[in-house]
């Protein structure tokens, strides 16, 4: 089964390129904050905890399905060695992995952590105030690019996605890795 890795800073545009993505291929998308936001509706807060082990159940299940593939969203912070860990253990999960990371100038992504879709499938955002605090917060405190030859992957594609619409970078993928 193929993993579809889309990592990449906050308001990048993960999951919009994984709709997309998920639109031209017959992969699923399970974008970071489809665990997230109900955890932090019910709990009131963000609950580390509770959503690793609500991802783990939705891998587990999701790979004892019919499905060829799943794209994934997460912003990996290269500074800390358990996002890398967590990474590499997604990772061993599936048959064939494809890392894809999406890259662009905070400007870019202050603007987009407004945008309609954005707000409609993430509700912790929607305090956009306090979201673009939350996003400057964490481009100050963790290094979310990587460097050089950090990614494990042997199928990597990095994209600055800084002026591309959305469809053309999941064009861009889906022809790079022939999905």
């Amino acid at each position: 089964m193929k993993l579809i890795l889309i990592i990449g800073s906050g308001a990048v545009g993960k999951m919009t390129v994984g709709q997309e993505l998920m639109k031209i291929t017959d992969l699923r998308l399970f974008h970071n904050h489809m665990m997230i936001e109900p955890v932090i509706e019910i709990f009131n807060s963000f609950n580390g905890k509770v959503i690793s082990r609500l991802r783990e159940v939705v891998f587990e299940e999701f790979l004892q399905s019919d499905n060829s593939g799943m794209i994934f969203t997460y912003m990996w912070a290269f500074d800390m060695p358990s996002d890398r860990e967590y990474v590499l253990n997604v990772a061993s999960k599936f048959d064939e992995v494809y890392c894809v990371e999406l890259i662009a100038d905070r400007a870019v992504r202050l603007e987009r952590n407004k945008t309609e879709n954005r707000l409609a499938n993430k509700a912790s955002k929607r305090d956009v105030e306090l979201s673009d605090s939350r996003l400057i917060r964490e481009d100050t405190n963790h290094r979310l690019v990587s460097e050089p030859g950090e990614i494990p992957f042997e199928n990597y594609l990095r994209i600055d996605n800084t002026g591309l619409a959305p469809d053309l970078v999941a064009q861009m993928i889906k022809d790079k890795f022939d999905l």
